[in-house]
């Protein structure tokens, strides 16, 4: 089948407006259920991180209130142990679009750290966005939107309708009071279309070859819409 490429943060920590380091990563739910369905469909997997570290899971999303009880706490560590995609990433340096059918970006609050403003990502997401090739982004993934530009400044998401964490969720989870900038905010700065659901419910918008989800729940639903566009 084909080759889809993970782009995962390469940090594991996100800097609050205080200067603290809160400690995170990506989002284990967001990149085990596309990771789930793409495999059952015998699709290839793909990690590309900046400098190709190997990408650090936010301890938080291993907690058994994230996972529906300890059951689920214990699944979710055991199927990120499974993926040994993530322990052999390539640098996104060294990604060639071409060898991919669709590019997919989890969440966590790491790419709210690095993503946002890594440049090779930002020409990344543009060529990808251009090539017309599915392109999904979930949850905090979205930050990575906002260091794809053109030559002439203009954010190439600009119109675009998307789904992605929300202020209000922000807010709720307790860190929004605490953070340098929002999610929401800055993208609704950049030009781009934020269309915010229900805080914590699925929500995924699909806008031509580009699928995005508001928050962990929406991975699943984000991976349905994402296979059914590589048919």
């Amino acid at each position: 089948m084909s080759k889809i490429l993970f782009v995962l943060t390469g940090v594991d920590y996100w800097t609050l407006a205080d200067g603290t380091r809160h400690p995170t990563g990506f989002w284990a739910e967001e990149a085990v259920a596309p990771y789930r369905r793409f495999k059952a469909e015998g699709h290839e997997i793909v990690v590309a991180t900046p400098g190709g570290v190997v990408p650090t899971v936010d301890p938080g999303s291993l907690a058994p209130e994230f996972n529906g009880g300890q059951e689920g706490a214990d699944e979710i560590a055991r199927a990120l142990d499974a993926m040994t995609e993530l322990k052999n990433p390539i640098s996104l340096a060294d990604v060639d679009l071409d060898d991919y059918a669709a590019v997919f970006y989890p969440g966590g609050h790491g790419p709210m750290e690095d993503l946002s403003a890594d440049a090779t990502s930002g020409r990344l997401l543009v060529d990808a966005l251009d090539s017309g090739k599915p392109l999904g982004v979930v949850c905090h993934g979205p930050a990575a939107l906002l260091a794809a530009t053109r030559e002439d400044g203009a954010n190439a998401f600009a119109g675009y309708r998307i789904a992605a964490f929300t202020d209000a969720e922000e807010l709720q989870a307790g860190l929004g009071d605490k953070a340098k900038w929002l999610l929401e905010t800055r993208l609704v700065e950049a030009g781009v279309n934020v269309q915010a659901a229900e805080p914590w419910a699925p929500h995924v918008i699909v806008d031509r070859n580009l699928v995005t989800g508001q928050n962990p729940a929406s991975s699943a639903p984000l991976a349905a819409e994402l296979l059914k566009k590589l048919g």
